[in-house]
């Protein structure tokens, strides 16, 4: 009889670790942020140039109107000087609410209308204020400056060259008229070359900043690069690094580490006091720098260790893990190797005189002159003769075993069909309990491999629970560990479990418990499963139930 029971609760869903996701196009991506950048600047000077602007209106017009400056302002045309500041500060404060209303955002057109604007203006209160005398002309130099900023290199000696000109030529029909003097000709050249040099030498300054921007940007982009493809190695590196700082705790792991970790880790990056003990051995060895450690269930993991000075007495410690099942499953390639090899130059010098000694004693048995004691005798050598056959086929089906094809499969659909299989050959009586999540489970192993192991597992379950109760029966339940991001397989049995002075023997080849067993099973389902990266131990449940578990290597979960 088969019965099946599934968990009301679905096991916990996937939490994504890694660190670190590469962008789209990264060159592009910087380029758009570098003229960003620009805008950025080309804004904050304007919105200063706005408010530069208000001030210089207003204190244009209070100079004038309180008569602090009298005699030096305003003194040729008074009433053109105050329409003009008056006008002019009026502007400026509207343009500052426009800018703010809408954005410092605008184009080349009317920043060119605004200097123009501000030239005008400056030209018209030189006018007004009898000359260059009155020190307004001055102001021309910040315009300019801020011109030579804003627009580019033509456009801003274009509006130096337009403001001597302009200048010059005001100086020159005031000479013609009468309202100015030989000294103004030579104080508007000298304003013009000042414009000059100043624009001149803001340019080249801007031209060697922005250079060294750009510089600095495309260094900028080459490290995030940099950064990011590091981070994307690390993350998807089957090597785990681990690194650990001052304290103790992880302040970095990939997700090979995590996987490998386990609940040894923490999400906040505290360790167990199992790992901190392990790694504190580890780096207490001066001599050598590579140990092994616990990992996730009983797992060894094999731990090399370097120190990443950080400055000011401060140092981190880089760990990387390798998973010993990998190089356990490298070093089972050279056994089978090795034993392929011997096993077949064997077999027939075995086997054959081992199928003599059977068949001569199957035939002195249906003799009819043997005696009972001798045909006891007799059934001692067959009995013995199928167990030496038995580990003889065990060895050459190790031996002869193809590499491991493996394949995504989802256990919730894969376990049920197997057990139905296995219910073929087993008693009417037994009792085969399948517990499976609602939601699919996820596992990279061969199939016709693993149900090899599964089949050893529930047939050893089957008769450990036989002899305890008197009752055929076995417990399959599937689960996916989140905090490893991993399907696990248990194998539960009735029975009292493996005593503690052979939990590490039982997978041993040859050792057994059972004088009728090969002591080869366990064994081959070691093998078979390590070489899928899976790992196979015995532990206790949380009833304290004898339990086969199996853990497999990551494969990812889609819900």
């Amino acid at each position: 009889m088969t019965t099946h029971a599934v968990p009301d609760s679905a096991p916990g869903t996937i939490s994504d670790t890694t660190a670190a996701k590469a962008g789209d196009d990264n060159t592009a991506g910087h380029t758009h942020e570098f003229q960003t950048s620009l805008r950025f600047r080309q804004r904050d000077l304007l919105r200063i140039y706005a408010w530069y602007r208000v001030v210089i209106g207003l204190v244009l017009l209070g100079l004038f109107a309180s008569g602090i400056s009298r005699g030096t302002v305003g003194t040729l045309f008074p009433t053109l000087y105050l329409n003009t500041a008056i006008t002019y500060a009026v502007l400026n404060v509207a343009w500052l609410g426009y800018l703010f209303v809408r954005g410092f955002h605008t184009t080349p057109l009317r920043i060119v209308c605004i200097f123009s604007c501000d030239i005008l203006t400056f030209l018209l209160l030189i006018q007004a204020s009898g000359g260059l005398d009155s020190g307004v002309g001055y102001l021309l130099l910040t315009t300019c400056a801020v011109g030579s900023l804003l627009l580019d290199r033509r456009m801003g000696a274009f509006l130096a060259a337009i403001t001597s000109i302009a200048v010059i030529s005001q100086q020159l029909i005031g000479l013609v008229t009468g309202f100015a003097e030989t000294q103004d000709i030579v104080s508007a050249g000298s304003l013009g070359i000042l414009l000059f040099t100043c624009v001149s030498a803001l340019q080249y300054l801007s031209t060697h900043i922005r250079l060294a921007n750009r510089k600095a940007e495309a260094q900028s982009r080459q490290a995030a690069h940099l950064q990011r493809l590091t981070q994307q190695i690390v993350a998807q590196m089957r090597t785990g690094v681990l690194v650990l700082n001052d304290s103790g705790n992880a302040e970095l792991a990939n997700r090979a580490a995590q996987q490998m970790l386990g609940s040894h880790r923490s999400a906040s990056g505290e360790l167990s006091p199992v790992l901190r003990r392990d790694l504190a051995g580890l780096l207490a060895q001066q001599d050598r720098h590579t140990g092994t450690i616990h990992g996730a269930g009983h797992s060894k993991l094999r731990a090399s260790y370097t120190t990443l000075p950080r400055g000011r007495g401060s140092d981190s410690t880089l760990i990387f893990l390798e998973d010993s099942r990998k190089l356990a499953q490298e070093a089972q390639q050279l056994k089978l190797a090795s034993l392929g090899r011997l096993t077949g130059s064997i077999a027939h010098e075995i086997r054959n005189p081992l199928g003599a000694i059977s068949h001569a004693a199957q035939l002195l048995a249906e003799s009819d002159a043997i005696a009972e004691e001798d045909r006891q005798l007799t059934d001692i050598i067959g009995r013995h003769s199928q167990r030496v056959n038995q580990i003889i086929e065990n060895v050459m089906l190790l031996s002869r075993r193809q590499a491991a094809v493996t394949e995504r499969q989802d256990l919730c659909q894969w376990l049920p069909l197997f057990v139905e299989d296995f219910c073929v050959g087993i008693p009417e009586t037994a009792r085969v309990s399948l517990s499976l999540p609602d939601s699919p489970v996820f596992a990279r192993f061969d199939p016709n491999q693993f149900g090899q192991v599964l089949t050893n597992l529930c047939q050893n379950a089957l008769r450990h629970s036989f002899n305890a109760t008197g009752i055929h029966e076995v417990e399959i339940c599937a689960s996916y560990i989140a905090e490893r991001q991993c399907a696990r397989l248990d194998v539960l049995d009735r029975g009292p479990g493996v005593p503690a002075e052979h939990q590490d023997k039982i997978f041993e080849p040859f050792f057994t418990t059972d004088s009728s067993g090969a002591g080869l099973g366990l064994y081959i389902a070691r093998e078979l499963c390590e070489a899928t990266r899976a790992n196979l131990y015995f532990c206790r449940n949380q009833d304290k139930r004898s339990c086969f578990r199996v853990e497999f290597a990551n494969a990812e979960q889609v819900f």
